[in-house]
């Protein structure tokens, strides 16, 4: 399982002219889920964002996490994470999890951190979204859950 995350002052998410979550300060997270994944998996994807200290102490070392903020969390679905990029000039997206299991997990992963955070926010599954952001810093890291951290 996947995040591309970023430490955003402002993030929103758009279908068509539908805005579907939208945060202040926090944490925009584009989620990949891989074939194999699992709900262990996502458990842990989730501690890691909550967890994960990339924002300023006092000071001014990334030291926090999110818990630590209260920021928001924004999650948004994006299987184009799990593509193999290795060769050739068109991504294959062999290594995704199936439409129906990715939605599961993804809507496993939303329901825990509205359960654990707040505020948290998300895109729709499968939908063609619109995201804009202000990323804060910048301030971007790929998180991974491999198979061994279960």
């Amino acid at each position: 399982m996947i995040a591309l995350i970023q430490r955003v002052t402002t993030a929103a998410v758009h279908v068509r002219e539908e805005l579907t979550g939208e945060i202040g300060p926090g944490l925009l997270a584009l989620i990949g889920i891989e074939q194999g994944d699992t709900e262990p998996r996502a458990e842990r994807l989730l501690q890691r964002l909550l967890g994960y200290r990339i924002f300023a102490d006092a000071q001014g070392k990334m030291n926090l996490g999110l818990r630590d903020t209260g920021g928001g969390l924004l999650l948004v679905p994006q299987f184009t994470l799990a593509a193999d990029t290795r060769k050739g000039m068109r991504p294959s997206f062999s290594r995704a999890a199936a439409p129906d299991e990715g939605e599961r997990l993804f809507n496993l992963l939303l329901a825990q951190a509205r359960q654990q955070h707040a505020p948290v926010a998300a895109g729709r599954f499968g939908a063609d979204m619109q995201v804009s952001l202000v990323n804060d810093g910048p301030v971007t890291f790929w998180l991974q859950v491999p198979p061994d951290a279960e």
